[in-house]
């Protein structure tokens, strides 16, 4: 299965990557007009440690844990993608707790979570953060 990888040499911590994954989940297909202004809310996020930028988004595990921890089911692997079912999530965040690599997180709202599930809600193709990232340094493939 295809999954996002990211080479952290490569990354230049511009955070584009982030405002295309805002933009993809947004609904809107009108970038500005559905980013201008408003404080983003993206399933991938740049972290920089010790001048090393990097992108951190869900690895879609194997024998993912939070898929496991889900207490009401909402979280489930569908084709190796894990994805949120929004009308079951409660917003207990045990999912968020148990996650080993901090890709889950509190949706806009905060009553339910939100999580990269590789674009597959909309028809950008391949992640919109790979296609948005001007250097290349989140690919989209298989290993």
């Amino acid at each position: 299965m295809k999954r996002i990888y990211v080479n952290e040499k490569w990354c230049l911590g511009c955070h584009l990557c982030e405002y295309y994954c805002a933009f993809a989940n947004s609904g809107s297909d009108d970038m500005v007009k559905a980013l201008k202004d408003i404080r983003i809310h993206p399933r991938i996020r740049i972290e920089e440690k010790q001048g090393i930028s990097f992108a951190v988004s869900c690895r879609h595990c194997a024998e993912p844990l939070c898929v496991k921890s889900c207490i009401t089911g909402a979280l489930r692997a569908d084709n190796g993608v894990i994805a949120v079912d929004k009308n079951k999530c409660v917003g207990c965040y045990t999912c968020i707790m148990i996650c080993p690599y901090g890709a889950i997180m509190p949706g806009v709202d905060g009553s339910v979570v939100q999580k990269c599930e590789l674009c597959t809600n909309n028809a950008f193709g391949e992640p919109a953060c790979v296609q948005g990232c001007p250097n290349r340094a989140i690919v989209f493939e298989e290993r």
